[in-house]
């Protein structure tokens, strides 16, 4: 409640005063809620930026059903411990399933000293094609697999992996140090995850990692991809194997963003709690500095009610204009992290959303509320003859 004659933007043009009277501290503190605001805001983003690129670029590519020994909850299938023969399994129930293609898989990833140097190598039958699982994959260079490159030492990068790995047709790759592959073609940029694969023929990298007669997964493709579920249930009921669709898939990586996210905003939260501590010191010492002035305000007719606003009010204003700030040097903060994301794996792995928006800015309105708090108190229950009588 304002005093009679005294509107709410009075109240405003007051805290503001107050606090530019005090610039430097000003300054310094509201540089502590940037920051600490921007860090929540940039780690935040990763989640939120992993999110879209898994809902973009798996939406349209990619098994309708992949089969494997292990659930998704324990990760990805990529060790190869499926016989090789479950994919005879399925191609027999293919015509009572409406089952279209179905492709043994056999994945391991290669890592360097560098994370630009690390890639997944995907091994699947050279008769099916890399389009067998990645319909829309197109070579710009060279050529893709085809049925004679079965069993033969050759590989056809990702634009990305190419990119990386300093790769072109021509180029001899180490699988380990007995195997190595001829690149005989490299593929146009698709997406974040396919640019960052290596196909290799399934028998020559199942010789490669020492796992002939086994798969890490089986990828199927459906005539109708909305019968994914139904497929998936009946394909685990008969072979007792565990059969996830795409949306388990990103089920699975939302639950495991959820987790993340939770990480790290426990660990902004420590920035936010030092920053929501800087802001009570600037308005407490405020308060002390102001003692006279407040009981001025008081003898002219001044409530308590109205010192209380006055001092919150300037609490989240500092907050406000901190938690702002937080949000433009988070969006600078992102663009760096995706500047770098696009040359290591041609994905943008932040992103700035609304909700994220509405999320820092309401988490600095609520830490200038609770740092406000007992500051507005303390100069609330001032006496007039006390405050007056201070030098």
């Amino acid at each position: 409640m304002t005093s009679p004659g005294l509107r709410w933007t009075d109240i405003w043009k007051l805290a503001w005063r107050g606090l530019t009277r005090r610039r430097v501290r000003t300054l310094l503190t509201t540089l502590g809620i940037t920051v600490a605001v921007a860090s929540m805001v940039i780690f935040l983003s990763l989640g939120e930026g992993i999110r879209k690129v898994f809902v973009s670029q798996l939406g349209g590519i990619g098994p309708d059903v992949q089969v494997s020994l292990t659930p998704l909850s324990q990760g990805l299938a990529l060790q190869p411990n499926l016989p090789q023969k479950t994919a005879d399994d399925i191609q027999a129930l293919a015509p009572e399933l409406g089952i279209q293609t179905v492709t043994p898989v056999i994945m391991a990833v290669r890592g360097g000293l560098e994370v630009t140097q690390s890639v997944v190598l995907y091994g699947l039958p050279a008769a099916q094609g890399i389009a067998a699982v990645f319909p829309t994959t197109t070579a710009a260079q060279g050529r893709a697999l085809t049925p004679a490159d079965e069993g033969a030492a050759v590989a056809v990068a990702g634009a990305k992996a190419a990119q990386n790995l300093r790769l072109e047709v021509g180029s001899t790759l180490n699988l380990n140090r007995r195997n190595q592959v001829k690149v005989i073609g490299v593929l146009a940029p698709e997406s974040g995850l396919v640019d960052n694969f290596i196909f290799i023929p399934l028998g020559t990298l199942q010789r490669s990692e020492g796992a002939a007669g086994r798969v890490s997964l089986v990828a199927v493709k459906l005539d109708n991809p909305r019968d994914a579920r139904r497929v998936a249930d009946v394909l685990s009921e008969k072979l007792d194997l565990e059969a996830g669709t795409q949306s388990d898939f990103l089920s699975f990586i939302d639950r495991a963003l959820i987790i993340s996210d939770a990480v790290r905003f426990g660990i902004s939260l420590i920035a936010l709690i030092v920053g929501g501590l800087a802001v009570a010191n600037t308005v407490m010492m405020g308060v002390f500095e102001r003692t006279r002035e407040f009981g001025t305000l008081r003898a002219i007719g001044a409530r308590p009610s109205f010192v209380r606003s006055l001092v919150l009010t300037e609490s989240l204003l500092l907050s406000l204009v901190g938690g702002v700030g937080g949000v433009l040097l988070g969006l600078a903060g992102i663009a760096g992290v995706n500047l770098y994301t696009q040359q290591l794996a041609g994905i943008d792995a932040a992103a700035l959303t609304p909700r994220l928006v509405l999320l820092a800015l309401g988490i600095s309105l609520l830490l200038g509320l609770l740092s406000g708090l007992l500051p507005a108190r303390n100069a609330g229950r001032m006496s007039i003859v006390g405050a007056l009588g201070r030098i």
